[in-house]
């Protein structure tokens, strides 16, 4: 055996035995004649001590580095009184060394294997190997690791089967595009690899499995942000002959149950419903970050007639006036603190916000003297705002304006550290529209997926089809979509006016959907599920701000791999067994 303990497990109670251990070198010191060596693995740290008397030991123990792996037999003693470590495991004890076997040598390092040490993102990506020993990094692989535990535990209790569905699928449209993989036996033929087991999780329903999961793999070409990338993970999961109750109370007991293993926390349930309208009229969002105030308060009303010809041109052409309140922001908001704004919000697609400040001498804002004061004291009273507030309105189109709030109340909330980060903030926001309109298409899309079913109450009462609600719920904690889901279509009649409504065609639905219409013919249960994003959990558990430090070996921004310079090209001959002609890079000074 090369090691008998790892570096974090030995106490007082193991003082006077033998053992021996295996790490990296995680720091090296020479105190006048004894070597102090502390000896890393993933469980911990151990200090090792070579002492001056051990000649060959010690002149071997001189010549090592960071980061060297070293094997090392020894006795487990006491450290001397007075030097135990409080912020060691290991501590209260050390290993004196009666041999040591080094077993590889590390080259200089590209950055110091600490948490502490500055690094940058494309030095992390490029060298993950060394960026994964780092305590936070192992600590972000062990609650990835806890939580599939956790959540496969869980939904086996609650007698889900775990199935495996194909990660060589037929493409279909599911919003972004998919990544595509040629076929060498078919030629000019492509699979495309999952953006979600969609249409499968609703099979295994026709197949009678009833409850389904699996910690899935799932891909989308799209352009990427701090939490998503071109590969992901998703806990996935499908119940037959169920509500939209049945699937909260499912997901409500997972989350419960991982918040209070993994951090500590009891989650009170049910969790709040908040309906998409009220989301983006309280919040500006369709995932509302609810760890704070800030609320968006309607005063349009206040400002109809109300002198002041900006704001009467927008109400009158079906804009809003809408406004946040920014508690004891107000002394500090400068004339050049406004401009930075003005010029921050352009970037949102409106050319700037009005600022009113309550000052202890009064209320203080440009439009002043347009409206008054009173109109402006009636703002503030909307929006409870206090002696030293700052106020912020936003006028437009409604949703513009309420984008614009939206995401002014989470800039200054984070600026100014009012976000309570001890327990996360849970909801579900429900009664999503059915369809949206591409303005670029010209045409419906499906909000979600063309595969969620209309609210049944307004199909009863006759309302258009593109005018529903859908059965569709995101879970939202801390601003995040975590989870996505709903009831679904279970009836090829409703399927197919879902597609004609999307303008996809009669022959278009056939060859992209035609296994699935089919298998609506032999008996379907309604049934309906949720997807979580895995990555997305796991970084809101680690409290990490961006999901690449929660993947083991994650793309950048451009979607590459720094560490194995992926994608690349490939040879000729795999082309050509592909059937794949390469197109010849255009001649100088012309284009293609």
């Amino acid at each position: 055996m090369l090691r008998t303990e790892n570096c974090g497990q030995l106490r007082v109670t193991d003082i006077g035995r033998s053992v021996q251990l295996a790490g990296w070198i995680n720091r090296s010191r020479d105190l006048g004649g004894l070597i102090f060596l502390n000896l890393r693995d993933r469980y911990g740290l151990t200090q090792v001590v070579v002492e001056p008397e051990t000649t060959e030991l010690h002149e071997l123990a001189a010549t090592l580095h960071m980061e060297d792996v070293l094997q090392l037999e020894g006795e487990v003693r006491a450290r001397p009184e007075g030097q135990a470590n409080p912020a060691m495991a290991t501590g209260e004890i050390e290993v004196r060394v009666t041999a040591l076997k080094l077993l590889n040598r590390a080259k200089p390092l590209p950055f110091l294997i600490r948490d502490d040490e500055e690094i940058s993102e494309e030095a992390r990506l490029k060298y993950r190997y060394l960026d994964l020993r780092r305590p936070r990094m192992l600590h972000n692989m062990q609650v990835r690791h806890q939580l599939s535990l956790i959540s496969r535990n869980y939904l086996s209790e609650q007698d889900f089967i775990e199935v495996e569905t194909p990660v060589l699928m037929k493409s279909t449209p599911e919003g972004a595009r998919d990544y595509l993989v040629p076929s060498r036996i078919h030629p000019g033929c492509f699979f495309a690899l999952p953006q979600s087991p969609q249409t499968y999780k609703q099979l295994l329903m026709v197949a009678g499995l009833d409850r389904y999961f699996q910690i899935v793999k799932c891909f989308r070409d799209e352009d990427l942000r701090s939490d998503r990338q071109p590969e992901f993970t998703q806990i996935d999961l499908e119940m037959s002959f169920v509500e939209e109750e049945d699937v909260f109370n499912i997901v409500e007991g997972l989350v419960k149950r991982v918040y209070r293993e993994i951090r500590q926390i009891e989650i009170p349930t049910p969790f709040p419903r908040i309906t998409w309208e009220e989301a983006l009229q309280r919040f500006g969002t369709d995932k509302p970050d609810l760890r704070f105030g800030m609320e968006i308060v309607e005063l349009s009303e206040l400002f109809q007639d109300c002198g002041f010809t900006l704001f009467e041109q927008i109400l009158a052409t079906g804009g809003v006036i809408r406004g946040i309140r920014v508690p004891g922001a107000a002394a500090d908001f400068s004339r050049k603190k406004i401009d930075a704004l003005n010029d921050y919000v352009k970037h949102l697609g409106v050319p700037g916000v009005t600022v009113i400040k309550l000052t202890p001498e009064g209320i203080n804002s440009s439009i002043a003297k347009f409206t008054g004061t009173e109109t402006l004291q009636q703002v503030a009273d909307l929006l409870q705002g206090e002696v030293g507030d700052l106020l912020i309105l936003g006028a437009g189109e409604p949703p513009l304006t309420a984008k614009v709030l939206g995401h002014l109340r989470v800039k200054f909330a984070t600026e100014l550290e009012l976000i309570d980060r001890s327990r996360p903030a849970i909801t579900w926001v429900i009664n999503f529209p059915m369809f949206d309109y591409s303005e670029e298409d010209k045409r419906l899309v499906a909000a979600h997926h063309p595969f969620t079913q209309p609210d049944k109450n307004e199909l009863e009462q006759g309302v258009p089809l593109e005018q529903l609600h859908s059965r569709a719920y995101d879970l939202v904690i801390d601003g995040y979509e975590v989870a996505g889901g709903s009831i679904r279509i279970s009836e090829r009649e409703m399927q197919e006016k879902v597609f004609e409504l999307l303008q996809i065609s009669p022959q278009e639905a056939e060859a992209k959907f035609g296994f699935l219409l089919r298998a609506f013919e032999y008996g379907v249960p309604p049934h309906g599920g949720i997807a979580f994003g895995f990555d997305r959990l796991v970084m809101l558990l680690t409290g990490e701000t961006n999901i690449k430090h929660v993947i083991a070996f994650p793309k950048t921004n451009a979607a590459y791999s720094l560490m194995d310079d992926a994608p690349t090209t490939v040879s000729q001959q795999q082309l050509e067994e592909l059937h794949i002609r390469t197109i010849e890079p255009p001649e100088s000074g012309k284009k293609e």
